[in-house]
């Protein structure tokens, strides 16, 4: 399915829409907005409809733009007017659930996490790994991260609990054969198949067995304790060492949940991570203190959504309908209507509900896990949606429509600057090809001609500079004088010149063996930054004589996609695969960038007075300051003090305090001459210190 861009110029005028003054009521309730063909786009709840409403449509230019999409998409809307905000809250939950609205925030799986589940609806219960969609009547505990573990942690328990475990066909076989099973033989099934016990006695086993995974697992243990007891002493010995047995397997099963608070803490955990475009969620469920499961979540974020609202969204979609709503939830952010909230929580859980952030303590600590846990699960998340050939494809062809281009764009090169307040100016390039990232070729560049905070410069000087290095590869290879030529009238050569001309057009050097750096042009140049960087790199391309590169820049606030010269934007999907791809791209040039300003900060901030000390290496610099802790107390030396260090004599240390106090140490090389952008001149071929460079 193609993409197709929107401009802003193509766009419907959502005040055509607009309800009429006054016909909005100032009450709480839900409202729907529906394109031309009546399908619902978005749903939303308001304490005060007329206000949220209003807010749509009075500054259309300062909304974002993700919402501005909405608003042109929707042709009309309508609204309900409801009594509470806890009624807001449940019809805005059943419309998203019936409507489906596609700019509303929805949580998908991130995968299929398998659940213990006891199936309490049936005559005999059993005990089972489940997966899917859950069904009433059934128990579950979970979810866990892996089913062996679940497997394992039954395995234990199903000495102490013996509850059935097969599949309803195997049931029924054995009753007709009137025997049980190999696990009723090992005494690790009651055998209620062959009516060992009654289906009151197998119940009974079922629940206890849900009480320990619930979290009663003291009163169990101490049970089969006074029982080892009372079997010792009444010279059971077998029947003892057997309890005996019962209790370490319990104490194993524990040790598969870890302990991480209070025995009588039962709550939920719930942190985020979050980009422009997605969030992903992790829970991770402690009963009885115990993390007793996890599961996670990846939302689309369609719409403009702080944390408070995905918390919001997370809390409805999750608990509207569950059975196993906690007494405490641990949340990164408050949900903006929170008395609501936590009334709707506590009618669903039929109990009181308490929803908190974390400030300290181990709570906070293990609130920090999980978030570390849903950062995790969003990189693992992206990495997946890189990886995979079809999206890839698609997120190419996406691109190659929205911008027209001739071709899809193999190679991508995008390029952004990274300073603080104009000092240390860096750029970075970094480069894709066919969506995936080749960091072999990424290059850093130290911005040369441009003083202070100019991006609009800085992106002119390195896309020249990067381009015209192009050029002179491809120049010294002769790629420039085949380009455009038939190669049915080319000259016919022999077999040494067409090997020479081949290995002229391979990506390795024959000379140095190493790869071209700058040798293969892009399909597509990106720039970080809006029209003026834009128009800059464009520049830089037509300078050059290059006309067959595209260009455009995304703008990071708005996510904006600008061509030369357009003085409309193209705006991609928000959830289409190509945006996903040009903000990966966007991404990586960044953080290459600040990755290499630090660096580079790094590397000024540790110079020292004493690089400026003639005769002075490396190691001399690390023996004075190792002698004299620091540098202001070397500074504090007398030159005697400073002739102690190994390796320094009189005369060095004369010319070391002499330096450091200001004096002109002798044979102290005069200061360089300004160097220009070019070199030349008295100063040319020295460093900002005067070196040889």
């Amino acid at each position: 399915m193609s993409v197709r861009p929107t401009r802003l110029s193509d766009v419907a005028d959502p005040a055509t829409y607009r309800p009429a003054p006054g016909s909005i009521p100032d009450s709480p309730g839900v409202y729907r907005f529906r394109d031309e063909h009546g399908r619902v786009v978005y749903v939303g709840k308001a304490k005060n409809l007329r206000s949220r409403l209003n807010s749509y449509f009075t500054d259309f230019a300062g909304l974002h733009p993700r919402t501005q999409t909405m608003l042109r998409t929707a042709a009309r809307v309508d609204w309900t007017v409801v009594g509470t905000e806890v009624e807001a809250l449940q019809l805005e939950y059943s419309w998203i659930k019936e409507f489906d609205p596609r700019f509303n925030v929805r949580y998908r799986d991130d995968k299929s996490y398998p659940y213990l589940a006891v199936t309490l609806d049936e005559e005999y219960p059993r005990v089972m790994v489940m997966r899917g969609a859950k069904r009433k009547g059934v128990r579950y505990f979970g979810p866990y991260s892996h089913a062996w573990a679940i497997r394992e942690t039954v395995d234990q328990l199903l000495r102490v609990f013996p509850v059935r475990t097969c599949r309803p066909g195997v049931f029924k076989r054995q009753r007709q054969l009137d025997r049980p099973c190999l696990l009723g033989y090992i005494g690790k099934c009651s055998a209620p198949c062959v009516r060992r016990v009654t289906a009151e006695e197998h119940r009974l086993l079922a629940e206890d067995f849900c009480a320990f995974m619930a979290g009663e697992t003291g009163r169990f243990i101490k049970r089969l304790e006074r029982d080892m007891r009372e079997a010792a002493s009444a010279q059971e010995y077998e029947r003892a060492a057997r309890l005996r047995d019962d209790i370490r397997a319990l104490e194993r099963a524990l040790e598969k949940q870890t302990v991480v608070l209070a025995d009588s803490v039962d709550c939920d955990m719930i942190a985020f991570a979050e980009d422009e475009l997605e969030a992903a969620v992790q829970v991770f469920y402690v009963r009885g203190g115990r993390i007793r499961g996890r599961r996670g979540w990846v939302v689309d974020k369609v719409d403009a959504v702080t944390t408070a609202d995905l918390v919001e969204h997370f809390l409805i979609q999750v608990y509207g309908e569950s059975e196993s709503v906690p007494r405490e939830v641990l949340l990164p952010a408050l949900p903006p209507d929170v008395d609501a909230m936590t009334e709707l929580l506590g009618e669903q859980r039929g109990g009181p509900v308490r929803l908190r952030v974390p400030q300290r303590g181990d709570r906070k600590a293990l609130l920090d896990t999980v978030a570390r846990n849903a950062t995790e699960a969003l990189k693992q998340h992206k990495t997946r949606r890189a990886s995979d050939l079809t999206t890839r494809s698609r997120a190419l062809r996406e691109i190659q429509e929205a911008l027209e281009l001739p071709e899809a764009p193999l190679r991508v090169e995008c390029y952004d600057v990274s300073n603080l307040q104009g000092s240390n100016v860096v750029a970075s390039m970094v480069v894709f090809e066919d969506g995936l990232a080749r960091k072999s070729e990424y290059r850093r560049f130290s911005i040369k001609a441009v003083e202070g905070q100019d991006d609009v410069r800085s992106i002119h000087e390195v896309v020249t500079r990067r381009f015209r290095r192009y050029l002179a590869e491809s120049e010294k290879y002769g790629e420039l004088d085949s380009l455009g030529d038939d190669p049915g009238e080319a000259p016919e050569a022999g077999a040494g010149d067409a090997a020479a001309e081949a290995a002229a057009h391979q990506p390795i050097d024959p000379e140095t063996g190493k790869p071209r750096k700058f040798a293969y042009p892009p399909n597509l140049v990106i720039v970080d930054g809006g029209p003026p960087q834009v128009a800059a790199a464009q520049r830089a391309l037509d300078e050059l004589g290059i006309d067959d590169i595209a260009v455009c820049g995304i703008a990071k606030r708005l996510e904006e996609i600008w061509l030369p010269g357009d003085p409309d934007p193209v705006i991609l999907p928000r959830n289409s695969e190509g945006m996903f791809l040009v903000q990966r791209v966007r991404d990586e040039a960044h953080r290459f960038a600040i990755t290499f300003h630090r660096q580079r900060r790094s590397k000024a901030m540790t110079v020292s007075e004493l690089d400026d000390v003639p005769g002075l290496g490396p190691a001399r610099r690390s023996a004075l300051l190792k002698h004299f802790g620091s540098l202001k107390r070397l500074k504090e030396a007398t030159p005697e003090q400073i002739a102690e260090v190994p390796g320094i004599g009189p005369r060095g240390a004369e010319r070391i305090a002499a330096a450091l106090h200001g004096g002109a140490a002798p044979g102290a090389p005069a200061p360089a001459a300004p160097v220009g952008e070019e070199g030349g001149g008295a100063g040319a071929g020295r460093d900002h210190r005067g070196r040889p460079s």
